[in-house]
């Protein structure tokens, strides 16, 4: 069984509303004397525009604040800093990491001369640009700035401080997304433990990470551990912030993600609907939040064969993604990598391709030849000219998948093992045994390793050694392995 990828998933970190806090905190910290009337409005309005998802015009006002800033203060003031600061998380959010990176790097070396290497404004900048090279899956330079970044909180808030908490909670999730579980959980705890002290158990912040380790449990399939943690997240949120606020409708989000991983459709649909409703009604039906929900939901309808009902919603978020953010958007290539990936499960091979060569162009453009998404496309191409029976077409693009992986996450990481099972799989139709079974062994390897002798990726990669063995006349090492696959999807979780 060969294995399709997705480019992201339901893991939502917190870093993604920061700005917005953290612009307002800054706006109102400075002297007054030092802010303008017409320079905080357009912080506000800028603010006002992100929230909607009005990227293209957000930057406009908030570059018309930087420029206010520098001419009416010094240019190593610190709210010229932050303005720096705004700018470049507006950028980070429309995908545009080449023009911001050099805005955050501006901002964080204005607060160092201006405040000292230790302020905690330091601090957050750092986690700013920290979250950049995050995007990018530049992950070698993004953890030594989450590091420093926790190192002056916990120095100069102490190490109960909630903002330590955040740094915990944001280096955790880099860990996570590495597939480096064992470094992540006891982060996730420490971060979790010090928000319950510090801001009471029922605090939104407190969800936040309730939210993440339980993404971390879902991630290794212990279901079980991540259900009630979903669950009491979206308790607090409702209590604290209303039915309808934007953190309800992420937590009901991530409980219907688990309901779908785990084949409970029919809890996981009217979950999905009711978010759709409350982002609808909220943001409006054209906002890219928007195009969010439909793309989760034409998943659901995607993995239940139901591609009449799927397409439709995966045309519609297209439309959405395209007009907010531009044709050549990362987030566009992702919808066209899943409509192509529809069409591939109708045999619309055609259709798919085109998809999916259209997708991997924008992101080698977007985010560079080497990131992941571009490696994930990779994988999903060779695996339709695979179906195609176009084996020679579809080796180098696996072999360049499983380098680009391998390079970025490391040998170990479960997307190795999923690249070198698909490439297992290419070589054993081909009847190529021998070139085959090494790679399926390394895969489960990898797999029992990063997720547990009991997880199911593990079960299937034993499924293909069993059908590997038959195939080479060895009835009994085949049983062997089938046995293993048996025992794992008999357990409950």
């Amino acid at each position: 069984m060969a294995v399709a990828m997705k480019i992201g998933g339901f893991l939502r970190k917190r870093i993604g509303y920061l700005f917005v806090s953290f612009w307002c905190a800054l706006v109102f910290s400075q002297p007054a004397a030092a802010q303008s009337e017409e320079w905080k409005s357009l912080i506000q309005e800028a603010v006002t525009l992100s929230q909607q998802g009005n990227y293209d015009r957000a930057v406009v006002v908030a570059t018309k604040a930087l420029e206010i800033a520098e001419r009416d203060l010094a240019p190593e003031h610190a709210a010229v800093a932050q303005s720096l600061n705004n700018l470049a998380e507006l950028y980070r959010a429309k995908g545009q990491y080449a023009e911001a990176e050099p805005l955050y790097q501006r901002s964080l070396a204005i607060y160092e001369k201006a405040l000292g290497p230790e302020h905690p404004a330091v601090a957050q900048s750092l986690n700013n640009l920290a979250e950049l090279y995050r995007a990018q899956r530049q992950y070698t330079a993004a953890e030594p700035l989450y590091k420093r970044s926790l190192a002056i909180r916990e120095q100069a808030l102490g190490p109960e401080h909630p903002a330590v908490a955040q740094s915990l909670n944001n280096l955790a999730g880099l860990y996570q997304t590495q597939g480096r579980y064992a470094a992540a959980e006891p982060l996730f705890k420490r971060s979790l433990a010090i928000r319950e002290q510090a801001l009471g158990p029922g605090h939104p912040a407190v969800a936040i990470v309730l939210n993440n380790l339980a993404e971390l449990y879902r991630a290794q399939s212990q279901y079980a551990a991540a259900e009630p943690m979903y669950q009491r997240a979206l308790a607090i949120y409702e209590k604290a912030l209303g039915p309808e606020h934007p953190e309800v409708a992420q937590s009901i989000n991530n409980l219907a993600g688990l309901y779908q991983t785990q084949g409970r459709y029919a809890a996981a649909e009217p979950l999905y609907k009711h978010l759709l409703a409350i982002r609808e009604k909220v943001l409006g039906p054209g906002h890219p939040v928007v195009a969010t929900v439909l793309n989760n939901l034409a998943g659901l309808y995607r993995a239940q064969g139901r591609y009449a009902a799927a397409e439709p919603l995966y045309k519609r978020l297209l439309a959405i993604r395209e007009k907010a953010l531009g044709l050549d958007h990362p987030a566009v290539a992702t919808v066209l990598n899943d409509l192509a990936e529809l069409y591939r499960t109708k045999d619309q091979h055609a259709a798919a391709e085109s998809l999916f060569k259209r997708s991997l162009a924008i992101y080698e453009k977007a985010l560079g030849p080497e990131d992941t998404a571009v490696a994930t496309v990779l994988n999903n191409l060779a695996g339709l000219y695979r179906t195609q029976g176009r084996h020679a077409a579809a080796e180098p693009l696996y072999q360049r998948s499983l380098a680009i992986y391998e390079k970025t996450l490391g040998p170990e990481h479960p997307a190795v093992a999923t690249v070198l099972n698909n490439q297992a799989e290419l070589y054993r139709a081909q009847d190529q045994y021998a070139a085959a079974e090494p790679l399926y062994k390394r895969s489960l390897a990898i797999y029992e390793k990063a997720l547990g002798p009991e997880h199911p990726a593990v079960a299937t990669s034993l499924e293909n050694i069993s059908s590997l063995y038959t195939s080479m006349g060895k009835p009994d090492d085949a049983r062997k392995f089938a046995e293993r696959v048996v025992q794992i999807r008999a357990l409950k979780r």
